[in-house]
């Protein structure tokens, strides 16, 4: 069994309920917007992090970050890109099984086609009529199941 926390659009904000939730993760995923060099080292602090650039994501700190990135999980494939619509990429020939984007600031966990599309939300600043949320990914008997955490509500 693995657990994967994930989280993306945190725009200069770490929000101390994180450690909480991430605590014992085995990996940490932040789908773009960081914002910040100091959130990006803090995280890999944490937990081994896999990351992609946003497009808030601007500088020199910034430009290592890849646009789109692929993690091999417990049998899984997971793709990780800051904005779905972007993704040029036939997801079933690559045999991708998950993918976790972030962007909108809407959590999103369904699953087609056989691909579980997540996206844990903002968890960065809060905005209106938004709820600001983290989520997790757990890997147990080769399936893998979304969890979106609430840490406002919107």
């Amino acid at each position: 069994m693995a657990i994967v926390g994930v989280l993306s659009d945190t725009h200069g904000l770490l929000r101390p309920e994180l450690r909480v939730h991430f605590g014992g993760v085995d990996r940490i995923i932040h789908a773009g917007d960081f914002d910040d060099a100091q959130t990006l080292s803090h995280l890999a602090g944490m937990a081994e992090l896999t990351a992609v650039r946003g497009n808030c994501d601007r500088g020199a700190w910034a430009n290592p970050l890849p646009e789109i990135d692929f993690l091999p999980l417990a049998g899984h494939t997971i793709c990780v890109v800051h904005s779905l619509h972007s993704l040029a990429l036939d997801l079933a020939a690559a045999r991708i099984s998950v993918v976790v984007f972030g962007h909108t600031h809407v959590p999103h966990n369904e699953s087609r086609g056989g691909i579980l599309y997540f996206n844990p939300g903002s968890a960065g600043p809060i905005r209106p009529g938004k709820p600001t949320t983290i989520g997790k990914l757990h890997f147990e008997h080769g399936k893998v199941r979304g969890e979106i955490i609430q840490l406002v509500p919107g």
